[in-house]
């Protein structure tokens, strides 16, 4: 057989298997049986491997990969690398694997402060869940929901046992401390748990007894129909004050039952009182139309008698709709308004001092308008434009308002 070589290695005539490091040949191994050229891509193949190992470690540096997985790999890589069989620049693989050694143990650093972080906050969380319980525990038992509480207490446990199972692992001491407060607490609170039952059933015949007092009070109150419906009300703020019973599905029952009577008999009370105000508004609304043909300007005196006709037969027409009731009223109101504004200015137009004054100013205006005529005059023998539109503008303002002041009187 022939000899063959290249840069890191060489096989001799017994196929015996060389690679070269750093100027110095070793033997990996024998291939025999296959050509020369066989037994060194043998050997290559293995360096291939190898280097395709160190690739992946450098990746998963690069990416920050579990830093306690990476210092497992680097450890098995170097040792590998010692005296590998294998063909191929060790050198440069040993060279490469020392380079990221530093970044391993960078990330092995950081990973035991996060640890110290995730310790500190699952200190944080099981104390939290121990405060919460001790919380539960302090509360009165006179006034706990005891089976919501026990839920809530349940709950805690089971995020305890979650904390445990899953969450970093605590120091003996630190995980024992906070475990008697939880314990503690849960002790505590199934204590009160038991106590509040044992009483419970004391409790319960006085409840059972005050609440079929307040349904035969509540039976008792049927006979009066729609009239006892504050009366029954005041027999449900009792029952809702009253302590629970074992029996207030069926005593409720009962109770409800004589509220449905009362209340059966105020409606048909208020279907009557329906009926009876819906004639009521068609004989206002019939009144309304009567009203709004009255004539102020015809006859003031006439109009007065007519609207108090209209007044009068109002009041005995009673109630309307509640619904209705703002609609009529307000219609009512501008027609008493109307022939109240129709007095005060018949009273304005007769009082000699309002004349008076009246007939003042229409003097004055009258003296005014003389005068601006005189100026528009003027203004127009000038041809000024803005001169004679300014003159216009006065006189016919001063015009307008003496005919304002003229219907007053």
């Amino acid at each position: 057989m022939s000899t063959t070589t290249n840069n890191f290695g060489r096989v001799d005539e017994e196929n015996n298997v060389f690679v070269v490091e750093g100027g110095v040949e070793r033997k990996v191994g024998q291939y025999p049986g296959v050509t020369s050229d066989e037994a060194l891509a043998y050997f290559q193949r293995k360096f291939a491997d190898l280097e395709a190992q160190v690739r992946l470690l450098e990746q998963r540096v690069a990416g920050k990969a579990d830093a306690q997985s990476l210092k497992k790999a680097i450890v098995k890589l170097t040792e590998d690398l010692k005296q590998p069989a294998a063909v191929g620049d060790v050198v440069s693989l040993r060279s490469r694997v020392e380079a990221v050694e530093g970044k391993i143990a960078t990330l092995v650093a950081e990973k035991v402060e996060q640890n110290k972080e995730l310790v500190a906050a699952e200190i944080t969380k099981r104390t939290a869940i121990a405060e919460k319980a001790e919380a539960i525990a302090a509360q009165d038992a006179s006034k706990i929901h005891w089976k919501n509480t026990s839920v809530e207490m349940n709950a805690l446990f089971e995020q305890w046992q979650e904390t445990q199972k899953n969450g970093p692992k605590l120091a003996k001491s630190d995980a024992d401390l906070i475990w008697k407060r939880f314990s503690t607490a849960r002790t505590k609170f199934e204590s009160a748990k038991r106590s509040y039952f044992a009483t419970l059933d004391a409790a319960n015949k006085l409840s059972k007894a005050a609440k079929a007092q307040i349904v035969a009070d509540a039976e008792a109150l049927v006979a009066k129909g729609g009239e006892a419906i504050a009366d029954y009300r005041k027999l449900l703020d009792a029952w809702k004050a009253s302590a629970r019973s074992k029996t207030d599905d069926e005593l409720w029952v009962r109770f409800k039952a004589a509220g449905d009577a009362i209340y059966a008999a105020k409606s048909e009370i208020v279907a009557i009182e329906s009926t009876e105000q819906a004639a009521n508004l068609k004989v206002k609304l019939e009144l309304l139309v009567e009203a709004e043909k009255i004539d102020v300007d015809k006859d003031l005196a006439t109009a007065k008698k007519q609207l108090q006709s209209v007044q009068t037969r109002w009041e005995k027409a009673g109630r309307v709709p509640r619904e209705k009731l703002r609609e009529v009223e307000d219609r009512l109101k501008a027609i008493e308004a109307k022939i109240k504004k129709a007095e005060e200015d018949q009273w304005r137009k007769t009082d000699p001092a309002a004349i008076a004054r009246t007939n003042s100013v229409l003097e004055q205006l009258d003296v005014a308008i003389a005068k601006l005529e005189k100026q528009l005059e003027a203004a127009k023998a000038t041809k000024d434009a803005k001169k004679i539109k300014d003159a216009d503008e006065a006189l016919e303002a001063r015009k307008q308002w003496r005919e304002v002041v003229k219907k007053t009187l």
